[in-house]
């Protein structure tokens, strides 16, 4: 798959694109149907599958108090578009001027700058351009001028509701894991980059790979069982989310936190992605370091135990 910043750079000389248009957060099983329908236009009509989206949440430039968490990380998302077989992905960059842009001129942009457009596939309820002045009525309407088919796909149903990133984002947060892997359509996993932290686990016998995970959706405190490839190898690893209260620090942050069992080697500055399972107990303060060196040593047996 391709990543483009513009469309001159995709090089399609005279094939004619198939686009799908959308923020895409999780990439999950409505997305991949839209993806696919916009795949298998392409694959049809000898075009190129192209999907475009964002590079980030519009709401974070038109509404930043209402700026949802994310599903995935930058790389989790372009994995996913790249695992569905799409030729190019073009992430937009979002700004002030680009948000005021129409409906009707963003389209008429992408014509333009394309050249030659297929098929545009995007969500029933998808809403783009200047005061959400573009949807699926205004992209019909522009079609038959423009020279495009239109697929405005209805949302993927489970369990009798429809999938949606907003449902994901509640069961990460209610710690049904289950609920929000069936509606990914792949096991859901924390991603981040491994940064430096106070080296305390290292201090109590248990060093941790600290991640970044700014701005994403997280799962409720407490210690979980989880599970990680690193480098083509599976290591269990007893996973803390939470503000450690026993420090007593008086300014807490959020960490997560895992302890890779019978892991050796630097992670610093890679990115790791941790798939959470079982919880083991919730986040509570101890009377000691001692006490939670003593924890810490059960919480671990207990992840061998469920090998």
């Amino acid at each position: 798959m391709k990543i483009i910043h513009a469309a001159s750079e995709l090089g399609h000389g005279n094939r004619k694109v198939c686009l799908a248009i959308g923020v895409f957060d999780g990439i999950h099983l409505g997305h991949q149907q839209i993806i696919r329908q916009t795949i298998a236009d392409a694959r049809l009509h000898d075009a190129l599958a192209v999907v475009i989206t964002f590079d980030r949440h519009p709401n974070s430039v038109v509404a930043p108090d209402r700026v949802p968490q994310w599903i995935y990380a930058p790389s989790q998302k372009i994995e996913a578009i790249k695992a569905l077989g799409t030729d190019a992905m073009w992430e937009i960059h979002f700004d002030r001027e680009f948000s005021q842009l129409s409906g009707e001129a963003f389209i008429s942009e992408l014509v333009r700058d394309f050249g030659k457009i297929q098929s545009i596939c995007v969500g029933a309820d998808f809403v783009f351009g200047h005061r959400r002045s573009g949807n699926v009525a205004l992209l019909k309407k522009l079609a038959p001028e423009l020279g495009f088919q239109v697929h405005g796909l209805a949302a993927v149903s489970l369990d009798g509701q429809a999938v949606s990133s907003t449902r994901i984002r509640e069961a990460i947060r209610a710690g049904n894991f289950d609920a929000a892997s069936q509606m990914l359509g792949r096991p859901y996993t924390i991603c981040g980059k491994v940064v430096a932290g106070d080296r305390f686990g290292r201090q109590l016998g248990f060093p941790t790979a600290n991640l970044d995970v700014t701005g994403m959706t997280l799962p409720p405190n407490g210690v979980y069982a989880a599970a990680t490839l690193i480098s083509g190898r599976f290591y269990q690893a007893a996973l803390n989310i939470g503000l450690r209260p026993t420090l007593n620090s008086p300014a807490p942050q959020l960490r997560v936190e895992a302890h890779l069992l019978d892991f050796e080697g630097d992670l610093y500055g890679s990115e790791i992605e941790i798939e959470p399972g079982q919880k083991l107990r919730d986040e509570r303060k101890f009377g000691s370091r001692d006490e939670l060196r003593h924890q810490i040593g059960l919480d671990v047996a207990a992840v061998r135990s469920l090998l």
